[in-house]
């Protein structure tokens, strides 16, 4: 299975907040939104991606003054990102090892998708019910 199927399940769309930002704005579409992160970007480009992670660390760091200072102050910079065509296998290997739960999918420099740990889980038990179905139904034609 390939991230392009959870794509076309889901839907393609991608929020995002630029660098400039406040926190609190991108805070406040986090909660609206009920997402763990948002993208960071500037000219359809990638500068980083905001996490609910990002937000608690530097919270605990530095207090809520920080809540009035740009996006790019704490988002991440080093934003790892997959292709449509990878497997599920290969970019929930990536997002374990990692230690991150939301990947950007860019296809020729163009970002086309976020895929969250949340999205693969939903994936493979919807795979695991069908392969049951499929198994049961074999089971009863026998």
């Amino acid at each position: 299975m390939t991230v392009r199927a959870i794509l076309d399940s889901k839907g393609h769309a991608i929020l995002s907040v630029e660098p400039e930002a406040k926190l609190s704005a991108a805070v406040k579409i986090l909660s609206e939104r009920r997402i763990g992160a948002v993208l960071v970007m500037s000219g359809g480009r990638i500068e980083g991606i905001l996490s609910e992670r990002d937000i608690v660390r530097v919270l605990g760091e530095r207090g809520a003054a920080v809540l009035d200072e740009p996006v790019s102050t704490v988002m991440t910079r080093k934003v790892v990102s997959c292709r449509e065509k990878d497997t599920v296998s290969s970019i929930m290997e990536r997002m374990t090892s990692g230690k991150f739960r939301h990947l950007p999918v860019v296809e020729d420099d163009k970002v086309v998708g976020l895929i969250s740990i949340g999205d693969i889980v939903k994936w493979r038990v919807k795979e695991f019910e069908n392969e049951q179905e499929a198994l049961q139904n074999y089971i009863k034609t026998a």
